[in-house]
């Protein structure tokens, strides 16, 4: 198998992607960038970083891996998590933030130098005066996060 290599894609690519091999999660609506992982010949896996979901945490100096999923390739998921620190890197963020389910081991994260924060979130969207159809698992999330520059 030839070498796998970062590429750039669009966010319309990438989305089409993530409808189709995300386990619980379909597109975004918007990113600030998007990166593929290909062989040479087809993509195997994308990344989608964007603001922070949280507004507590979009201060202007955060992004958040929105989306990462591949095919199943190996390091896939490894890769676009480097490839995603160095573009924010480059781009003057400091942080740089993800969410992974407690069931998902992290393994990927862990080998692209990403620190685990703990358990936070879950639970529903919905209000009872903003009723909203919950999309995702509601259970709690593990915090990934890396610092990209000091302040």
């Amino acid at each position: 198998m030839p070498p796998l290599r970062i590429v750039p894609v669009s966010l319309r690519q990438a989305n089409e992607l993530v409808a189709r091999w995300h386990r619980h999660h379909g597109p975004v609506a918007g990113a600030k960038f998007c990166v593929a992982v290909s062989d040479g010949m087809e993509i195997h896996g994308v990344a989608i970083v964007g603001r922070p979901v949280s507004r507590f945490l979009d201060d202007g100096w955060t992004l958040e891996v929105n989306r990462c999923c591949t095919d199943g390739i190996p390091n896939g998921c490894s890769i676009l998590y480097g490839a995603a620190r160095r573009i924010a890197r480059a781009m003057g963020f400091r942080r740089l933030i993800t969410y992974t389910l407690p069931s998902e081991g992290g393994a990927s994260l862990r080998g692209s130098g990403w620190n685990f924060i703990g358990e936070c979130g879950g639970g529903t969207w919905n209000r009872r005066l903003r009723p909203r159809a919950d999309k995702a698992p509601l259970q709690k999330k593990c915090k990934w996060e890396v610092a990209l520059q000091t302040p």
